[in-house]
């Protein structure tokens, strides 16, 4: 445990974000025992005119100007960090050179932001976690002179577009010169592991509070009619995550299954054939409450994860929603997918998908469905941060603070 200390933490995601982050949960959790200042991301200039009608971004425009507080408590002992400055839009810059020095710029207009708070918050001797901002907080270190530099890598970033042309040479600098990485999954430990040796897995927390079916009161109308089994996938139907033709391969071959889509779908999703099988069933989006009552339908809980650079280390935090409820899981085998191998059923084809669905339904039985309930509520995220704390301290050499 680390306590009574202060941290500083930056990362891809605004406290106010409309989606949920690692960071920010990590965050809140740290601030249980220390305190933490929630740095946002500073605008850069293609935003400001890219998206000046976000109400999001209009809040920013308003605090750079003085108009609204740049620094707000949002807990006892956390306070939240809008940074009034504005970053050149370098990303995408092809030169090495270029992009180094435009980057220096903007990390010392972000560096003053931060270190005029630290003074109104008299934090000391604090640590720096970083939530993969590989770029705007690739000089903390030196500007900031934390006591420890922590770089946290949860998605395999280098692989998507944006961040190739620059983020493959920078992440790997930022990874080698931090004091300790700290990774979600084995895959990207491993990574991080080529460029420093305190790399370390620390799991990953998920608030599965809701997933309970003590807290279940009604199905919901659109699913109750659907003929069981039901072998179904709650999430984004996005073409580059999930592999479309395992779920077009499962309908077709067993008819007496009803294959059950809940989420918003991509246009590759919306223009598939899994539109004309008539028993496929896509739901849509639906509120993040009434997950855990369409969840509850399900005879077989699905992640047909496609096997890409992109994917291959990312640490699916759906399974643990599923194993919460207890449902047998059938998933694609990643290197991520280790620490789930004894309580899910792992695919490397569509007709793994098609034996293991089948076994998966064959085979269930109460004392299966509270091992795997037991296992997913254990990933809290209290246990993550202290596999974080565990990780600095092993650095520090201490046995407390």
């Amino acid at each position: 445990m680390i306590k009574n200390r202060d941290f500083i933490i930056v990362g891809l995601q605004a406290l106010d974000s409309r989606i949920g982050s690692n960071c920010i949960n990590i965050a809140h959790e740290i601030a249980r025992h220390n305190r933490v200042l929630y740095v946002n991301y500073p605008l850069d200039r293609l935003t400001k005119i890219r998206e000046k009608n976000d109400p999001l971004i209009q809040k920013r425009l308003r605090i750079n100007k003085g108009d609204e507080p740049d620094l707000v408590q949002v807990s006892e002992n956390m306070w939240n960090l809008y940074p009034k400055t504005t970053l050149e839009s370098i990303s995408q810059l092809p030169f090495d050179g270029l992009f180094d020095f435009f980057n220096k710029i903007n990390n010392k207009r972000f560096a003053k932001q931060i270190k005029a708070a630290l003074a109104n918050l008299n934090f000391s001797n604090y640590f720096i976690f970083n939530d993969s901002d590989m770029f705007r907080s690739f000089y903390l270190k030196e500007l900031l002179k934390p006591e420890l530099y922590i770089y946290y890598t949860r998605d395999n970033l280098i692989a998507v577009d944006f961040w190739k042309k620059q983020g493959i040479r920078i992440e790997a600098a930022l990874m080698k010169k931090a004091d300790l990485v700290v990774a979600n999954s084995t895959y990207l430990a491993e990574h991080a592991r080529q460029f420093n040796p305190h790399s370390y897995y620390v799991g990953q927390g998920c608030d599965v509070s809701l997933f309970d079916q003590k807290l279940i009161k009604k199905t919901p109308e659109d699913i109750q009619a659907i003929k069981k089994p039901i072998i179904g996938y709650i999430g984004a139907l996005f073409s580059l995550r999930l592999d479309i033709e395992v779920l077009e391969y499962l309908a077709t071959k067993r008819p007496d299954w009803s294959v059950v889509l809940v989420g918003p779908e991509d246009e590759a999703f919306k223009n598939s054939a899994l539109h004309q099988i008539p028993n496929v069933h896509f739901l849509g989006s639906k509120p993040m409450e009434a997950l855990p009552s369409y969840l509850n339908q399900f005879d077989v809980a699905l992640n047909p994860q496609k096997l890409n650079e992109v994917t291959i280390g990312n640490y699916p935090r759906k399974i643990d929603e599923y194993l919460a409820m207890g449902k047998p899981t059938v998933a694609t085998l990643t290197k991520a997918m280790d620490v789930f191998k004894e309580f899910t059923y792992l695919a490397e084809t569509k007709e793994d998908y098609l034996s293991l669905v089948e076994q998966a339904l064959a085979e269930n039985n109460p004392e299966k469905e509270a091992a795997r309930s037991a296992f997913g509520r254990s990933h809290t995220w209290e246990n993550n941060v202290q596999e974080i704390y565990s990780s600095m301290l092993k650095i520090m050499q201490k046995p407390e603070l």
